[in-house]
């Protein structure tokens, strides 16, 4: 049978989830991340948050490979 769909919707109540709880978990702003205040306008680039995100991924990720 065609697995796509199922992939879909997990997928999508992933990220759900992950946009819900982004509300009440404030991630961004961490030291090491790169604000810059003009005028008019901000810049900000996520570095450390952007690690921080890939390391925890990347560790789930291994955790559910190795149990396929």
């Amino acid at each position: 049978m065609n697995q796509w769909p199922k992939t879909i919707m997990i997928m999508g109540g992933v990220i759900f989830a992950v946009g819900f709880l982004m509300q009440f978990i404030k991630l961004g702003r961490l030291p090491g991340d790169i604000i810059i205040k003009r005028d008019n306008s901000t810049f900000y680039f996520p570095v450390m948050t952007s690690i921080i995100v890939s390391v925890v991924l990347s560790g789930l990720l291994y955790i559910i490979g190795r149990f396929k």
